[in-house]
């Protein structure tokens, strides 16, 4: 069994703030195994992390999040960028045309461009695998909608910190059933469904800073977007 993080951000994310060295020490820090940086429609800084993983003793996961025109989608094991703003069936046919697997992330926030709202449960149905547990939640009614989703179409689970700081990397983790350290082993076993979640709520002064501090990234991102 292999404890993972599949959702992570770098600071090449609008609203993230490390670098990766960060994310892995972090990572090394609670015992993960793998992690994956998921960064908003960018991949350079996955790649990165993918590479030099191994000198932290972890796996890295390639990867990143997409926004198509529904909502975000996390692709696991592409080392290419997939664009954003293509519709949802689009979008999981060209992360599986990359070599990759296709994960919904908090699917029912809206607020946080969860694609269920947009698209029919066929579709929804259509991803490999379900985050079921993301960290930042309120009420956790939107995780709970995940699970049943989730468990009434025999989808995998997964579970993601939806990290944008270095702290809460392995706040939520997956556990995959496989022995062996390899991207291709973590991803079949994510694909077979051996897997289990572990994951608590994100604090809420960290859910803040995280707020507070991609508010003003965003910001800053928006204004050297005008000069």
């Amino acid at each position: 069994m292999l404890s993972v993080e599949l959702h992570s951000h770098s600071s090449l994310s609008y609203d993230g703030r490390d670098p990766v060295e960060y994310l892995l020490e972090q990572a090394v820090a609670v015992g993960l195994d793998a992690l994956a940086v998921t960064d908003h429609d960018e991949i350079d800084a996955s790649l990165e992390a993918a590479a030099i993983a191994d000198d932290y003793g972890l796996v890295g996961i390639p990867g990143m999040e997409v926004t198509c025109a529904a909502g975000h989608v996390l692709a696991l094991g592409v080392e290419e960028l997939i664009p954003a703003g293509l519709s949802y069936d689009e979008t999981l046919d060209r992360i599986h045309d990359a070599g990759g697997i296709a994960i919904v992330p908090h699917p029912f926030q809206k607020s946080r461009h969860g694609v269920a709202p947009h698209i029919s449960r066929s579709q929804l149905a259509a991803a490999d695998a379900i985050e079921t547990y993301n960290s930042r939640l309120l009420t956790g009614i939107a995780n709970q909608r995940a699970e049943r989703f989730a468990k009434r179409r025999g989808l995998p689970m997964t579970a993601g910190s939806d990290a944008h700081i270095a702290e809460m990397v392995g706040q939520a983790v997956t556990e995959v059933g496989t022995d062996t350290r390899s991207v291709e082993a973590i991803l079949d076993a994510v694909l077979d469904g051996r897997t289990s979640v572990v994951g608590s709520k994100t604090p809420w002064r960290i859910s803040f800073q995280q707020a507070a501090g991609g508010a003003k990234r965003r910001v800053k991102h928006a204004l050297s977007d005008l000069l």
